[in-house]
């Protein structure tokens, strides 16, 4: 082992194991040890949050870090985000009413076995030289200061143990050193509590019905590929399959209406199941003697007050904010802190003054993370509210792939004269989106919970949503014009959605170009897609 390195990296799973990737696919020379506490390799199906990726996380594992190949052929391919309200109600899946598509959606994203993905991930950095030792609880961080060395001290198999380096990044996940160490802690606002467990055994939401119509409505396509969500007032939980037909079942509850200790052990999780989700609960009973493990985590969103540093420090991944499980942001999160910290470790010191870079990606990426919350705050007790999570879920979505997503995409995200070019048409966008989330809220405060009637809202038959997804991977020459393009469609959008929020009666046979016949859709009259029509 080496005593000075170019980069430290404390924790070797998702978030530190792709940055080192990232470091060192620009620039080969560098020098990075990783230390992580547990031993590797990591076991399969291994025990962690984060198995379902969205357009960005997805991206950036597959494009940026160039894995698509061995996504492709040791992960499984996501058959989007898929949700389900008033399930609990009935013996029958499709008496429910359902949020998804019916076909894939342009850009592709992938369910993950962390385990597999990380071991194969380690074994990658490995041959490209860098240290990775395993075993390591990293116990202190001496950090420099205007360009000087950092001193980490350790224990590997009790034997203490200290490396200098440039630069020190926190990937530690809750463990969280220098988040502690500086006391950057930060509280949130946002209060939920999760339970989650393993199957070694498939769980497939397909088999809960026996209606062909129903099936059908999929063009042949499994929904048991989907990220699964039961919805509720205050709750959802999630089903995500796993590569050699294991299965993650979590639940995610506000402790205002469901609480903690209702759930917070596998006995008590399936009785919550039986009340709540009994068609969930009998193949959970079913395959209970596969169970592969149970964790529980109460209060998950946290935040931080500065993720990086002008002086050589950066935290990274769960390490430093985490908002919410709900639209599986975790990933991106990850792939957009990374990428700000590797454009900050490998710039040159002649550039553009690095501290400028520093506080120019931290108020960024405070913007983002605070949009995200917006989407979560006092926004679970509308979770069982079809009209509400249907509207509320296109315009995220919509949003989502306008703005965030987009700026990853066209990889602009450390081009800061665009960002400031465009820094107005962000700010209004932003306002844009906070008022929604107000109005969102205000419904979701009355508690509606639906009983479910069978209806199916086709994402892939909502124009805005199915043009927005494949213009993420269509080339364009102008840039800032379609960007404009973006917020112009997004303030176009905005009233539309209100309007049937807020008109439950509102006549039927009306479509527009962003969301087709999106509002004939909540009319019980008209017939679900597949059963006794072709399409609705």
């Amino acid at each position: 082992m080496n005593t000075h390195y170019d980069v430290a990296i404390i924790g070797g799973g998702l978030a530190g194991l792709t940055l080192a990737l990232q470091l060192k696919q620009k620039s080969p020379e560098i020098e990075i040890i990783i230390l992580e506490r547990n031993q590797l390799p990591v076991p399969m199906a291994a025990h962690k949050v984060g198995e379902s990726t969205v357009e960005i996380g997805a991206h950036y594992l597959s494009h940026t870090l160039g894995l698509e190949q061995l996504l492709e052929t040791t992960q499984l391919r996501k058959f989007g985000f898929r949700l389900f309200f008033g399930s609990g109600n009935h013996d029958d899946l499709a008496k429910a009413d359902e949020l998804g598509a019916s076909n894939f959606l342009p850009v592709t994203s992938y369910q993950l076995d962390r385990g597999r993905l990380e071991n194969d991930l380690a074994d990658m950095l490995k041959d490209l030289g860098v240290s990775l030792m395993d075993g390591c609880m990293v116990e202190q961080a001496s950090i420099g200061s205007n360009g000087k060395v950092h001193t980490l001290r350790f224990k590997q198999e009790g034997q203490a143990r200290s490396i200098r380096c440039n630069w020190v990044v926190d990937a530690a996940s809750r463990f969280a050193l220098l988040k502690r160490q500086l006391d950057l802690a930060q509280s949130s606002k946002h209060n939920v509590n999760a339970a989650w467990f393993r199957l070694d055994a498939p769980i497939a939401v397909d088999d809960w019905s026996n209606s062909q119509a129903w099936s059908d409505r999929c063009n042949g396509l499994r929904r048991r590929f989907s990220t699964n969500h039961l919805m509720g007032s205050g709750y959802w939980a999630w089903i995500i399959p796993l590569v050699g037909d294991r299965t993650s079942i979590g639940l995610v509850a506000d402790p205002e209406i469901h609480s903690f200790s209702s759930f917070n052990d596998f006995d008590k999780m399936s009785e919550w199941l039986a009340v709540h989700e009994p068609q969930l609960a009998e193949s959970v009973s079913k395959s209970s003697s596969t169970l592969m493990d149970f964790k529980r985590l109460k209060k998950l969103s946290h935040d931080c007050k500065q993720v990086w540093s002008n002086d050589g420090w950066a935290i990274t991944g769960e390490s430093g904010m985490f908002a919410d499980p709900f639209y599986s942001p975790g990933t991106d999160f990850i792939a957009i802190s990374n990428t700000f910290i590797c454009d900050l470790i490998t710039r040159k010191k002649s550039e553009w003054g690095q501290h400028i870079y520093a506080g120019v990606y931290q108020k960024m990426y405070r913007s983002f993370f605070d949009s995200t919350m917006s989407l979560y705050e006092n926004q679970y007790p509308g979770f069982g509210d079809t009209r509400l999570m249907v509207l509320k879920l296109t315009w995220d979505y919509a949003f989502y792939w306008s703005v965030l997503a987009w700026l990853y995409f066209r990889n602009v995200m450390t081009d800061i004269s665009f960002i400031r070019m465009v820094e107005p048409q962000l700010s209004a966008i932003r306002s844009l989106n906070e008022s929604m989330q107000l109005a969102f809220r205000q419904r979701a405060a009355e508690r509606r919970s639906d009983m479910g009637q069978g209806r199916f809202f086709d994402q892939a038959e909502i124009p805005v949503l199915a043009n927005l997804n494949a213009a993420l991977i269509t080339p364009t020459d102008n840039l800032q014009q379609e960007f404009n393009e973006n917020c112009t469609r997004l303030e176009g959008l905005a009233p539309l959605l209100l309007d049937i929020l807020n008109n439950t009666d509102a006549p039927g046979n009306q479509t527009c170009s962003l969301l087709g016949d999106l509002r004939n859709r909540f009319n019980p009259h008209i017939t679900p897609v597949g059963i006794g029509s072709h399409r609705m």
